[in-house]
């Protein structure tokens, strides 16, 4: 086995009872939750109780699934599993970077809940939705965007997937120009236009926070969102231009391999990133812990 990289999971994957199983299970991940409730009291029984409606709203979103990917991730470095290198996509960035040291706990956790007022309350103010692309290149799916208007290529994933914001309208309309290019438009599960223009506010109010709340450099490499390249002493500049701008994960996952990654673990919630490294890579071992089957599978692979 050669290097290690944490991938933790973003926004669109929540799921009703997402990191129970794990904090039942493990100590170092149930004080993930037992931190969080004494911030923001509830945030266990949400992630364990909560509806899925309740589960979509933004301001739920974000602090669930950053608690259950640092469980995750706390429950493989109990195991004895620990990474040379993290990446966290879209929120997954903060957990990542509070894992890694940019944060204590607590600050990561209260950086978290502030970004999703910002984002939501953005999101209200402007209106939008998000959905992934597939089956066409990343050209016909940009040309497509500048044809119809107020609509932005966000997340480029990996090869044949590249997640597009904006109006509903928009996407409506995206939709029907990619169907006899043999393209199919899937909605996404969360409440705002993210990472595009319409994050403007969002972007500018982490701004603030950041400066009163400073980023150190994390103990051990997070490649950031922005340019698919280690943290370094931009990182206030780059977290906060990350909600307003297109997520690089293809290239992130292709500069890690590039780094000596050959070990991907998804950590949190879902099996996204999972997936989108077995489109982008090949030769790579990957694996991922939200609960405790895929733990226990988890570590049956990495520990032979």
């Amino acid at each position: 086995m050669g290097k290690i990289s944490f991938l933790f999971s973003g926004q669109g994957a929540q799921v009703p009872g997402l990191g129970r199983q794990l904090a039942e299970r493990s100590p170092a991940a149930a004080q993930v939750f037992a931190l969080a409730d004494s911030i923001r009291p509830g945030t266990s029984a949400l992630c364990f109780e909560g509806t899925q409606e309740e589960l979509n709203v933004t301001i739920n979103t974000q602090p669930a699934v950053f608690c259950a990917d640092l469980a995750a991730a706390d429950a493989l470095v109990e195991a004895g599993i620990r990474p040379d290198f993290c990446a966290g996509f879209s929120l997954g960035e903060v957990a990542a970077l509070t894992f890694a040291g940019a944060f204590s706990r607590e600050e990561g956790f209260r950086l978290v809940c502030r970004r999703a007022e910002l984002m939501q309350q953005a999101a209200q103010e402007n209106p939008g939705a998000m959905a992934a692309v597939l089956r066409l290149s990343n050209e016909q799916v940009e040309q497509l965007c500048a044809e119809i208007g107020g609509l932005y290529p966000v997340n480029y994933n990996c090869p044949g997937q590249l997640v597009v914001a904006g109006s509903r309208e928009g996407l409506d309309e995206l939709a029907k120009q990619a169907a006899p290019l043999k393209g199919r438009v899937m909605p996404l599960a969360v409440s705002g236009a993210f990472h595009s223009p319409m994050m403007d506010s969002a972007a500018k109010g982490l701004e603030r926070y950041l400066e009163e709340h400073p980023i150190s450099l994390p103990e051990i490499p997070v490649y950031a969102n922005l340019n698919a390249q280690p943290y370094g002493s931009r990182g206030a500049e780059l977290l906060a231009a990350q909600v307003r701008c297109p997520v690089q994960w293809q290239k992130t996952l292709e500069n890690l391999a590039e780094a000596g990654c050959d070990t991907f673990i998804e950590v949190g919630v879902g099996k996204t990133l999972e997936g989108l490294v077995k489109k982008t890579l090949s030769g790579v071992t990957v694996c991922r812990v939200e609960n405790s089957e895929t733990l226990d599978a988890a570590l049956a692979l990495l520990k032979g």
